[in-house]
């Protein structure tokens, strides 16, 4: 049995509806994502399992047991705001005791528990400031020592990161990786960003427009999206999107991506998806990670298909430990992830090495993936 189970979730304002029909699941001690653009539901679905906002339809179950009519105070989860939340007229021990002292727990025990966290989080040479006297990452830890204390079923983080600068983003990203690791907590987080749903999570649910579109480990969303919408928003650079066509090639099928005032590159694609012999002769949406075009030194080498073809290369983007390079093909844009040292030039036509084997097509009417 999961420890979370959401069933048919349903919330509408008024005549709109907000969420339509979740169904989500996660086990204890697991760390599930919940990911996608401005607006999509992500936050209010958080929301109605802390219980700030009441459901329309379905069930919300903790252990096996609905806590949909429960009062927030009576469903032992314990939530981190992206505001931090904390009172700016006490000490950060102020701030980690007052929920314990608001029940009435003992003075040592309180003691204890602030001395337990702040060990976890490393913040115990900040106990006696006030929060006007912290950095955003260490506001950030206290809010987390206070859900900590609480020691509760079910942790709940609402875009705890966004008001960090880039690098300290990072270095909480691993805080939280680490608190859960050292924990054994079971955690729902709610981000836009999905570097931090790729690096954290051990489920995944990608959302949009109040559904989930996906739901899965990082490497299941990352390698096998269900839709255009998934490959397009998960991953960093972006899969490549590529209008192009199927074509028979003796026994087989290939794909053709056309390019500007130049020969088609055609790519013979044995082991192709069931699928895609239905749209022999037809457009497909071709899509494949930067990392999986590249130079020919730098492909896979336990790739069981690669085909390379020469690429007119328009712009090259040196990146430290990468270098990316823009090819035209399908009339869009194409980023080819290369190593730091390749040797590459704009203006030039180079070999480029596409492993077919971590190609995905779509249907472009229905934005589904051919399987």
């Amino acid at each position: 049995m999961a420890f979370l189970e959401i069933d048919g979730l349903k919330k509408r304002f008024g005549n709109v509806e907000i969420l339509k029909g979740i169904n989500v699941e996660l086990e204890k001690g697991g760390f599930l994502v919940l990911v996608g653009p401005s607006g999509c539901g992500k936050s209010t679905l958080l929301n109605t399992i802390a219980g700030l906002e009441n459901i329309t339809e379905g069930e919300i179950r903790v252990e096996g047991r609905a806590i949909n009519d429960l009062h927030p105070s009576k469903r032992d989860i314990a939530m981190v705001f992206q505001s931090y939340a904390l009172y700016p007229n006490m000490t950060v021990a102020g701030n980690i005791a007052f929920g314990m002292e608001m029940r009435g727990v003992p003075a040592a025990e309180r003691q204890a528990a602030i001395d337990k966290v702040s060990k976890i989080l490393q913040i115990g040479h900040l106990l006696q400031r006030k929060p006007s006297q912290l950095s955003g990452g260490q506001r950030q830890r206290v809010a987390m020592g206070r859900a900590l204390v609480r020691d509760p079923k079910l942790f709940l983080f609402d875009e705890p990161l966004s008001n960090l600068d880039a690098k300290l983003r990072v270095d909480m990203r691993i805080e939280i990786k680490r608190l859960h690791a050292t924990t054994g907590t079971t955690i729902v987080y709610v981000t836009h960003d999905q570097i931090e749903a790729m690096t954290l999570a051990t489920k995944i649910a990608v959302m949009r427009d109040g559904e989930v579109q996906q739901f899965g480990t990082p490497a299941e969303i990352y390698n096998n999206p269900t839709n255009i919408f998934v490959a397009d928003f998960m991953g960093s650079p972006a899969m490549n999107l590529i209008p192009a066509k199927i074509d028979a090639n003796g026994g087989g099928l290939s794909v053709v991506l056309d390019r500007e005032s130049r020969q088609p590159i055609v790519l013979p694609m044995p082991g192709a998806p069931a699928g895609l012999a239905a749209f022999k002769d037809k457009p497909v949406i071709f899509g494949v990670r930067p990392e999986a075009l590249t130079d020919p030194e730098g492909a896979e080498r336990n790739g069981s298909s690669i085909a390379t073809a020469d690429c007119h290369i328009e712009v090259v983007e040196p990146a430290g430990s990468d270098t990316f390079a823009v090819t035209n093909l399908g009339g869009k844009g194409v980023v080819a992830r290369l190593r730091a040292d390749a040797k590459i030039q704009p203006g030039t036509s180079t070999p480029l090495a596409f492993n077919l084997s971590k190609a995905v097509f779509f249907d472009p009417a229905t934005e589904k993936r051919i399987l």
